[in-house]
């Protein structure tokens, strides 16, 4: 007898290629961090905004040129011959800009990825500044490690607190948090006008002009690059690395960062899942205050030791809605908000101290600032376009051409 052979296995199914579609690419950029759109969006906006300075009557090269050596970057290639003063310190402001706008680019994404809206990064930011400078100027009897801890924590305290409560309002009441943020803003630069103001509590020693007191010594962030009688880059550089490293592990590595994702993709399947959409909205922008909370502390301590309030609330503002700028180019990613926050760093402070009248007036130096800044801004939201514009040109790039018909034989 035969041995009865075994039926022939059915061959397994190719695996489907991904879809060549607008969707499947818009996909791909998302997961694999969106390294390509925000790069062709920053260029744009600088391209623009060279030729809006060329119908204008400048040279964009030069202009941009003197930008780079406003924040320093020169300094890397001793490409002038005043790398060792000019340059290094040049350096070192835009390093420390690129720490707070770190923390308030980190307090606006990580609200984005549950879905939520914080637009007061500056009165998050502004009363952790107000706290820490409260704690700085009291509490003499402390040690130095201790007194900038303790002012660090509450600082960042402060700011979960504050954004804090634009997520309970939203949690308990439906309140938008776009509104109660804006409020929160304007109560923290009002609160801000009474401590700083001629006799507020935290009044400096002279009566007559809004400044705050100087903190102690013992509540000073310690250099560790640059002149401490210039300004150098602190400590508090590597606490904003060290945040990116944070947000992504809470994001991607807890549950607490999946919840908050989940919400954020779809607050109705969330709930269908089990998940309080409340709770993660409170919790989700109070994290999101800490940050921008966090960097008001380090100002106050590392940068500023004391500050007026006009300063405060002009200052306070450019940084609050930047983090806007920060978080939306870095497509609310650690990496790309680390990224982010260096190039307006540099944008913010080379255009104040780098350009001269020489490549454009200095009335205009703010205005040029603002217009690419607005540019980005502008071009993150057209991330869609971009995409079916790189995906039509691929397409074209595939178009058989026609093959001519073979001549009939004889």
């Amino acid at each position: 007898m035969s041995e009865p052979v075994a039926p022939e296995s059915a061959p397994e199914p190719e695996s489907a290629a991904p879809p060549d579609t607008l969707a499947a690419h818009f996909d791909l950029f998302q997961r694999t961090g969106g390294l390509i759109v925000p790069v062709i969006t920053a260029l744009m906006a600088f391209v623009i905004g060279g030729v809006i300075l060329g119908l204008s009557g400048y040279n964009p090269f030069s202009t941009y040129w003197d930008i780079a050596q406003g924040a320093g970057l020169n300094w890397f290639g001793h490409l002038t011959t005043n790398t060792d003063n000019t340059s290094a310190y040049n350096f070192t402001q835009t390093l420390n800009t690129t720490t707070t706008l770190i923390l308030t680019g980190l307090a606006v994404a990580f609200a984005f990825r549950c879905g939520l809206f914080n637009i007061g990064g500056q009165g998050q930011y502004l009363v952790g500044l107000i706290v820490a400078n409260w704690i700085g100027v009291s509490m003499a009897g402390l040690a130095g490690p201790t007194h900038v801890l303790l002012a660090i924590v509450l600082a960042t305290l402060a700011g979960a607190i504050w954004a804090g409560i634009a997520g309970f309002l939203k949690a308990t009441t439906g309140a938008h948090e776009v509104i109660s943020t804006i409020m929160l803003n304007w109560i923290a630069i009002y609160v801000g006008a009474y401590v700083f103001g001629q006799g507020g509590p935290l009044q400096g020693s002279q009566p007559s002009a809004p400044i705050s007191a100087t903190i102690l010594p013992s509540a000073v962030i310690k250099f560790f690059w640059g002149d401490p009688t210039l300004g150098g880059v602190n400590v508090g550089f590597f606490v904003a690395l060290a945040a990116l490293v944070v947000f992504w592990a809470v994001l991607n590595r807890t549950t607490l960062g999946y919840e908050v994702r989940a919400v954020g993709f779809n607050p109705d399947a969330a709930a269908y899942g089990g998940i309080s959409v409340r709770k993660n909205y409170i919790r989700a922008m109070a994290i999101s205050g800490a940050f921008a909370g966090l960097a008001g502390g380090i100002d106050m301590l590392g940068t500023y030791n004391s500050i007026g309030f006009g300063a405060l609330d002009v200052y306070g503002s450019s940084i609050g809605f930047l983090g806007i700028a920060v978080a939306l180019l870095g497509r609310n990613t650690a990496l790309g908000t680390g990224i982010a926050a260096f190039l307006f760093g540099g944008l913010l402070y080379g255009t104040t101290h780098g350009l001269n009248t020489s490549s454009i007036p200095a009335q205009l130096t703010g205005n040029l600032t603002l217009i690419i800044q607005g540019l980005i801004v502008l071009f993150v939201g057209a991330d869609v376009l971009i995409l079916y514009l790189w995906s039509a040109r691929r397409k074209l790039r595939r178009v058989p051409r026609p093959r001519p018909e073979p001549e009939p034989s004889a």
